[in-house]
């Protein structure tokens, strides 16, 4: 196996236009497609097994219909897809959504605190996390140095109040901040991931220090698709100094362990 476990789908008609909207949130020119067709496509020349795929709905009358599109790719691409649902704040019941999400077959949620405009540790999405808790793991957008909606403190705060809550702070716990999500969330039960890492840090052994800060039975490799190529993230993770066997864990081992992925 080869588990990339962190890649964004949209709809054809779209994903165009989704692909822009993230690149221009972030300023980086993007030339990949955003549909399922293309991350198979692009993921197949790294040797990519599986995707665990989401999009994220930027308001509450979005989640069902994402839900849903995210159920039926997974449904086309069986043998490939793992999906987790989307979930937002102004939602009018978390726990019906949560319902759906396990009646369509998704296996956890994916939260993007910056896009949605909330903060990882607000009020009103505590409920959210008392009924996962459990039940659904959580990957969350982690980090970011132009916003405090998703800084690793604000996880910290979560896992302290639902300290049986599964979840993963992608990036490497923190964005564009991986001192501060280091900080926070090493000593903590928060898997990371690799996404989204590589542009930054731009030297191995920067790589090498974060895996060992958090230890790599905590690391999934991630792409982040559409905003990078698994080829060339699972090029700069060739570069760090790792065993065979811890490899193996980032490759596939402990996404495949969290999201009960067995074939």
């Amino acid at each position: 196996m080869l588990i990339d476990s962190h890649a964004h789908i949209y709809p054809e008609k779209i994903a165009g236009k989704a692909v822009s909207s993230v690149g221009a949130f972030y300023d980086i020119g993007m030339r990949r497609g955003g549909t399922a067709e293309d991350l198979l496509k692009t993921g197949q020349r790294a040797g990519v097994t599986h995707y665990v795929v989401h999009s994220v709905a930027t308001s509450a009358k979005q989640v069902p219909s994402i839900n849903q599109f995210i159920s039926e790719s997974v449904r086309a691409y069986p043998n490939a897809f793992i999906g987790l649902g989307t979930m937002h704040p102004d939602v009018d019941s978390f726990e019906a959504e949560c319902a759906r999400i396990e009646a369509l077959g998704l296996r956890g949620i994916k939260l993007h605190p910056d896009f949605q405009k909330f903060n990882i540790d607000d009020s009103r999405i505590m409920p959210l996390y008392e009924i996962a808790e459990g039940r659904l793991p959580i990957l969350f957008h982690t980090g970011d140095y132009r916003y405090d909606f998703s800084h690793p403190r604000r996880l910290r705060n979560v896992l302290r109040a639902f300290p049986k809550l599964r979840v993963v702070g992608a990036h490497f716990g923190g964005w564009s901040i991986f001192e501060e999500g280091v900080k926070y969330l090493a000593d903590t039960t928060a898997m990371v991931d690799s996404s989204s890492a590589s542009f930054w840090l731009k030297e191995p052994n920067k790589m090498e220090a974060l895996i060992r800060a958090y230890g790599p039975d905590r690391v999934m490799f991630g792409s982040d698709y559409p905003m990078w190529d698994a080829a060339d993230e699972l090029a700069f993770l060739e570069r760090v100094n790792l065993t065979a066997e811890e490899r193996e864990r980032i490759y596939w081992k402990n996404a495949a362990e969290f999201y009960h992925i067995t074939d």
